[in-house]
C-alpha cells in the first residue's frame, strides 16, 4: 500500500510545480482554530496547496515498558527510542468563481511513519457565497469540539494533546457532515462569531467502519480573537458532543454502591438489548494573550470539559466495536481540563512552555476505593494529572526544536500494580521540519 502510495503523491508534487501554483495560505484547516475561517489568498489564480511536516524525536522514560500518552507505549524491554512520531503531506485544492470567491475546497492528509501508512483527512467544502455565511464540509475530517482537539499537530506547542483529548477524541477525526457559520466580511457585525454542527458516525477512525445506528452530534459556538485592548486579546468556545452506543447484550454497568461497597454495579434487564448507552460530553474553553511589545506574548489557555463516557471493563477509550457474550459497556461520570502557560523569552524565537493536565475517568469513585474487597473497579477509572515542562526553539520558518519533560502522576489505589506512583515520565528532543 506504502510503495503505491508514495509514487502516486510525489507525481502530485512534480505536476504542481509544473503547473507553477503558488501555495496557498493556510487558510482553511480543520484542525487549526485559526485556520478554519477562510483566510486571504496569495493570488487570483492559485489553486493548489501542497505542504507538509515530519517530526523525527527521541525519548527517554522513567521504566522500560512505560504506558503513556506522549507519542505512545514503550515496548517491554525499551525505555528510551529514536521515532518518527509524524510525517504527513497535505493537499489542498481549492476552485474560485467570480470575483474570487472560492466554491470548493478539496483536502487529502495522508501519515507515514515506520508505524504504517495512514490516511488523516479527505473532505470537501462548499462555500456560499451569495452572503458569504456559511459552507458545508463532509468526508472525514476533525470534529468540531474543543480547542486543542482542532489545533493542529504541528502548531501546538506541547509534543502531544492531554490525556483525556487522546483518549476521548482518538486520532481527532471522523466520518461524517458539517455546517458552519463563518462571517468572510470584514464589517459584519457577527464577524467575530464561529459556529460549527455535525453529524457523525461516532467511533472515529479507528473503527473498521460505523458499527450501529448511533451518530454523534456535534457543536461549537466560538467567540474567535478580539483585541480587548491594544495589548490584550481573548478568545473563548463552548462545545458539546451528543452521542450514543448500541447495547449489543444485556448487560449494563454503573457506578453504585451495594452492600457498603462501592463497584460497577450491573444492570442485566434482558430488556437492555438493543437499548443505548450514552456519551455526551459538554466543554468550555478559554485563551487570553497578552503582548509583551516587539511581538512577544504571555499566553494562557484553559479547558474543562465533563460527561458521560460510554467504554469498556478495563479501557476509558470509545469502543471500536459492539461487544458480546457477558461483556457489557460501562458508563462513566469524568472530568477533566488542561492548561497552558507560555511566554516567550527574549524573543518570538525562544518559548517558555508550563502545561498542567489532569483526566479523571471516573469521579464518583476515587483513590483507595479503586481494588477495595468486594470492588470490581478496573484501572479505567484512575485519575491521572500531568505537569508538562518545556522549551521550545523556533530556529526558522521551517524548523522547531522542542524539549519537554511529562511528570505524570496516578492515584494511589488498593489495585495491584497502582498501589504507588507508576514510573511513566517521558521525556522527549522532538525536531520538527515543515515546508
Amino acid at each position: 500500500m506504502l510503495k503505491k502510495t508514495l509514487p502516486l503523491l510525489a507525481a502530485a508534487l512534480l505536476f504542481s510545480q509544473w503547473l507553477q501554483a503558488q501555495f496557498l495560505m493556510d487558510m482553511v484547516d480543520t484542525t487549526k482554530e485559526t485556520g478554519r475561517g477562510l483566510l486571504a489568498v496569495y493570488k487570483k489564480f492559485d489553486h493548489l496547496r501542497i505542504g507538509g511536516y515530519i517530526q523525527p524525536q527521541f525519548q527517554v522514560a522513567s521504566a522500560k515498558g512505560a504506558k503513556n500518552f506522549e507519542g505512545g507505549d514503550f515496548a517491554s524491554q525499551v525505555s528510551n527510542r529514536f521515532m518518527l512520531r509524524r510525517s504527513r503531506v497535505r493537499i489542498d485544492y481549492v476552485h474560485f468563481g467570480k470575483e474570487t470567491k472560492p466554491g470548493v475546497q478539496i483536502v487529502f492528509q495522508f501519515d507515514a511513519n515506520e508505524r504504517g501508512f495512514t490516511v488523516r483527512d479527505v473532505w470537501g467544502r462548499i462555500f456560499e457565497n451569495k452572503f458569504k455565511l456559511f459552507s458545508f464540509t463532509t468526508g472525514m475530517f476533525a470534529r468540531p469540539f474543543g480547542y486543542e482537539v482542532n489545533l493542529s499537530s504541528s502548531d501546538r506547542e506541547s509534543p502531544e494533546r492531554g490525556r483525556m483529548s487522546q483518549i476521548h477524541m482518538k486520532s481527532e477525526r471522523d466520518l461524517g457532515a458539517m455546517v458552519s457559520f463563518d462571517v468572510r466580511q470584514n464589517k459584519h457585525p457577527l464577524k467575530y462569531l464561529r459556529v460549527d454542527f455535525g453529524v457523525f458516525n461516532g467511533q472515529g477512525i479507528n473503527a473498521s467502519g460505523d458499527f450501529d445506528n448511533s451518530k454523534d452530534f456535534i457543536g461549537r459556538i466560538a467567540l474567535k480573537p478580539l483585541h480587548l485592548t491594544k495589548s490584550i486579546q481573548l478568545s473563548a468556545g463552548a462545545s458539546i458532543l451528543h452521542g450514543a452506543l448500541q447495547n449489543n447484550t444485556k448487560f449494563i454497568y454503573t457506578t453504585g454502591t451495594e452492600n457498603g461497597i462501592k463497584k460497577m454495579r450491573v444492570d442485566s434487564s434482558a430488556t437492555n438489548t438493543g437499548t443505548t448507552s450514552p456519551r455526551h460530553y459538554y466543554g468550555a474553553d478559554l485563551q487570553i494573550k497578552f503582548s509583551n511589545g516587539h511581538n512577544r506574548f504571555t499566553e494562557l489557555r484553559g479547558e474543562f470539559i465533563t460527561g458521560i463516557q460510554t467504554a469498556t471493563a478495563n479501557n476509558p477509550e470509545t469502543p471500536t466495536a459492539l461487544l458480546t457474550g457477558s461483556d457489557g459497556f460501562h458508563q462513566r461520570h469524568f472530568t477533566g481540563a488542561y492548561f497552558y502557560f507560555l511566554q516567550h523569552l527574549f524573543s518570538t524565537q525562544h518559548q517558555l512552555l508550563v502545561k498542567f493536565d489532569w483526566y479523571d475517568p471516573n469521579n464518583k469513585v476515587k483513590g483507595n476505593e479503586i481494588g477495595a474487597p468486594g470492588s470490581n473497579f478496573s484501572a479505567a477509572n484512575i485519575r491521572y494529572n500531568t505537569l508538562g515542562v518545556g522549551y521550545l526553539y523556533y530556529i526558522s520558518e521551517n524548523i522547531k526544536l522542542v524539549l519537554y519533560y511529562a511528570r505524570v502522576w496516578n492515584e494511589k489505589t488498593q489495585l495491584t500494580g497502582y498501589t504507588a506512583d507508576v514510573k511513566d515520565n517521558v521525556f522527549t528532543c522532538r525536531l520538527q521540519f515543515r515546508f
